[in-house]
């Protein structure tokens, strides 16, 4: 007999759409996967329980990657289309195979369709896959799939990841440009350092007498660089790592997420994005058709920030008490008031999907604008201070030689 093992899981509880996390024994990964679903939970990650530190993690499926919003997108539509001109899901999906050049999709699908042909749903199928299907696909899928508007349910994930790819590529825009200038600053900054003052160093020595402070200062930066420089890579690869394994822990996340909204120019835009993001989801989910408390559980997942997800709670406690939806959202302080005025109105007058639609919209709109004026107020300030910092180590290293020139023509 087998000996049994203690794993460890999450999975999302249909009847209230919260995730759950726990651990069981069993003798494999698929009986832990049996168990849940015999429990009524969907399974979306299992793993060998670490005691020792020597047990790697298991993941359900093939271990595929995140795949871009972009994407998913494309694979959301097109399945679409197919499923609407009539092909079968095993031919679609084999289509869909043969089509995609995403290297982490492509291995999901593979194994998506073993699953499907051998009677498991789609969206069962896709669960196995977490790392590389969101759970916000997942719900949507699954309830496109049990209505019998699948082809339907797959064109307003498409339409979603489409704005989703169009947002991120904005943002990427506008940060792009500063980040290279920024780039090139810093390793002409080191260039100088390292190679061109022990130039001048040199030529200092030569003309003796007590150099500037400023001068003074740059010489002893660049004959110590020897250890500055291993050093300050050291520093920021152990920050680096540090940050890899823990930007996803309670702990860490309790104190960054709140200070990214709270940051003096970047915050304004990081609150307008999660905005945009909580209604743009909400809104589709609902019109599909998930329950609302189980869409609000995935939507504060897919939100990515602490802050926004303690919000989502409260509203899901709202109306578990027969509350309304209004209430816990005008008293967070991440949505603006406009958000929670908008909200209540379409509660009232039974359009929230739409004043939802219509809040993202507006603040897509607000995050075009807001990201093309940061572009243009960073790249002159970089400039600013590009030169400001070059400028002073030119005029640092010429100083000795202006003082030089001074003297002479005192004599």
């Amino acid at each position: 007999m087998a000996v049994l093992q203690e794993f460890v899981y999450r999975a999302v509880d249909p009847r209230s759409g919260s995730v759950v996390k726990g651990s069981i024994e069993a003798q494999t990964e698929s009986a832990v996967t049996g168990k849940l679903k015999a429990q009524g939970l969907t399974p979306l990650e299992v793993g060998l329980k670490s005691n020792t530190g020597l047990n790697r993690e298991i993941r359900i499926g093939s271990g595929s990657k995140h795949v871009s919003a972009k994407a998913l997108a494309v694979f959301a539509r097109q399945m679409a289309g197919l499923l609407t001109a009539g092909l079968p899901l095993m031919r679609t999906l084999a289509v869909l195979i043969d089509q995609t050049d995403d290297k982490n999709l492509k291995p999901a699908l593979i194994a998506v369709q073993a699953d499907v042909e051998g009677g498991s749903s789609f969206s069962a199928a896709l669960a196995r896959h977490p790392q590389t299907f969101p759970p916000l696909l997942l719900s949507i899928v699954r309830v496109g799939e049990s209505g019998g508007f699948l082809a339907r349910a797959l064109n307003s994930i498409a339409e979603n990841y489409k704005r989703e790819a169009e947002l991120q590529n904005k943002i990427r825009a506008a940060v792009t440009y500063p980040i290279i200038v920024l780039s090139i600053a810093i390793i002409g900054v080191l260039v100088m350092v390292t190679f061109v003052v022990p130039i001048f160093e040199q030529m200092f020595e030569g003309i003796g007498g007590a150099l500037p402070l400023p001068t003074q200062i740059l010489v002893t930066i660049s004959k110590n660089m020897v250890w500055i420089l291993p050093a300050l890579v050291l520093v920021i690869a152990v920050i680096w790592i540090w940050w890899v394994r823990n930007r996803h822990t309670e702990q860490v996340r309790r104190v960054v997420d709140p200070l990214k909204l709270k940051l003096p120019i970047f915050g304004k835009v990081a609150t307008k994005i999660a905005v945009a993001r909580f209604a743009r989801n909400l809104s589709m989910m609902l019109d599909a058709g998930v329950p609302i408390i189980q869409a609000l559980s995935i939507v504060g997942q897919a939100s990515n920030n602490w802050k926004i997800e303690g919000a989502v709670r409260d509203i899901q406690e709202s109306i578990r008490q027969g509350r309304s939806f209004a209430g816990p959202l005008a008293k967070a302080e991440v949505f603006p008031t406009m958000v929670s005025q908008m909200v209540a109105v379409g509660e009232e007058s039974g359009t929230l999907v739409e004043m939802l639609a219509s809040i993202a919209d507006f603040y897509e709109d607000e995050v075009e604008t807001a990201t093309s004026q940061l572009s243009a107020m960073i790249e002159p300030l970089l400039i600013v201070i590009i030169g400001i910092v070059i400028g002073g180590m030119v005029i640092s290293l010429y100083l000795p030689i202006f003082t030089l020139y001074g003297e002479l023509a005192q004599q």
